[in-house]
């Protein structure tokens, strides 16, 4: 449901390639985890998935759509939560998840069910009537996850989204993008937390200035090494001998 095909990207003429020459393809049913160092090309890549970006040569289609030619078919396809919570501040939360499903033409009844199943899994029912301003970090990211899956895309792509959440809420949706995929479809999530990537995904990619440097299940990752855990591959795969990250 993500295909990338030989996606490039350069910010600048005369900077190293954010990525290069990226192929990457996440079916239905899987739960995608994407890791790398700072300055990988993990948020750049997310970005090009959401249409928020323009490769420099390459095409992404989600959902069958391609991003180029039927970008706001593509979009509608997808959930994403941001790596911050930049949200409308003087907006109530329920402001802010009405004006989200109002963008998505999301339904009363819909919207209504959506919107209450959430701020229960998150205990927010009393925050909703207040302005976001007032809200914690872990309470803005909550608010920013109810918003973005308010019209049930078909693809989840969460840029670090467990980050700020308290424990019981990192639970809760970690719960809900397991069962997301065993319904059909599919979660492409960047973390920094390499336990929750080798618990929780099916699949998982490891990036390095802007190349895929691995891919597959975990198994497939250990490539024989019997009992190496996802840090000690992450480690040996991405170093490049004491250079710094591009």
């Amino acid at each position: 449901m993500i295909k990338l095909t030989n996606v490039s990207k350069c910010y600048h003429k005369d900077a190293p390639k954010a990525l290069d020459n990226l192929n990457l393809q996440v079916e239905g049913g899987q739960l995608y985890g994407f890791i790398g160092p700072n300055g990988a090309g993990k948020s750049t890549a997310i970005k090009l998935m959401c249409g928020i970006l323009k490769p420099d040569e390459g095409s992404v289609e989600i959902a069958g759509y391609n991003m180029a030619t039927d970008r706001i078919a593509a979009q509608q396809k997808i959930g994403y939560v941001p790596d911050n919570n930049d949200l409308y501040d003087r907006l109530t939360g329920m402001e802010y998840l009405n004006f989200m499903g109002d963008i998505y033409g999301v339904s009363a009844a819909d919207r209504k069910a959506h919107i209450e199943k959430y701020l229960d899994i998150f205990s927010l029912e009393d925050a909703a009537a207040s302005q976001i301003r007032t809200y914690s970090k872990g309470m803005k990211q909550k608010i920013m996850v109810i918003g973005a899956l308010i019209h049930n895309p078909p693809v989840w792509i969460l840029d670090e989204p467990l980050g700020g959440l308290d424990p019981r809420a990192a639970h809760l949706l970690k719960e809900e993008m397991k069962m997301h995929c065993q319904k059909g479809n599919t979660v492409f999530f960047s973390t920094h937390v390499l336990e929750v990537a080798e618990k929780l995904c099916t699949r998982i990619g490891i990036i390095q200035k802007g190349s895929l440097r691995a891919e597959g299940t975990l198994e497939e990752l250990r490539s024989g090494e019997k009992g190496a855990s996802l840090e000690e591959l992450f480690l040996e795969l991405t170093d490049d001998g004491g250079e710094e990250n591009a």
